[in-house]
């Protein structure tokens, strides 16, 4: 099976442990890259210093509820970037609270 490079957007720690368990528990052979906020993940994916050695991710998973920039933003310019959109975008959330639709 070959190896999948998903990045990891998230920047509560635990949310990310639990991502890397679940993961390998499913015997998902991965690497994964982890970014902790909107800026991070956007400053990966355009391989802007100190990323630009790193490859470009198969799979995001995205969490929606982050600092600096949050994923519906990071999910628009994404989708918006020509080279980026062609990378699958799995949108993430352990929130609870009701997510805007109209916004």
């Amino acid at each position: 099976m070959q190896e999948i490079h998903i990045l990891l957007v998230d920047d509560n720690e635990g949310d990310v442990l639990l991502t890397r368990e679940a993961l390998e528990e499913a015997k998902i052979v991965n690497r994964i890259s982890v970014a902790y906020d909107g800026i991070e993940a956007l400053n990966f994916l355009k391989k802007r210093p100190p990323f630009s050695e790193q490859d470009s991710p198969d799979l995001i998973l995205l969490d929606i509820n982050l600092p600096r920039m949050d994923g519906t933003e990071v999910l628009s310019i994404i989708k918006n970037d020509p080279v980026l959109k062609r990378i699958p975008v799995i949108m993430l959330t352990t929130s609870s609270s009701e997510i805007c639709r109209d916004c």
